[in-house]
């Protein structure tokens, strides 16, 4: 897992809001998904670093949390 401080969340990457994401303020992240990892980021807060994973990561970490109930 690698947080990248040192590169701006880049606007040319097409970001998805989380499914339980409402519009009441509650707790929103965005993914955006290319070039072999997947970015994160706060949807509220989008100036802040983003969190970057390898594909391969994201989806066991999908796959755990969907078995644990997480989601």
């Amino acid at each position: 897992m690698n947080v990248d401080k040192s590169v701006p969340a880049a606007p040319e990457l097409a970001w998805f809001k989380s499914s339980y994401s409402s519009g009441e303020g509650g707790q929103c992240v965005e993914v955006a998904d290319r070039r072999g990892a997947v970015h994160v980021r706060d949807s509220k807060d989008t100036a802040v670093p983003m969190l970057t994973v390898q594909t391969g990561a994201w989806h066991a970490f999908v796959g755990f949390a969907a078995r644990s109930g997480a989601v």
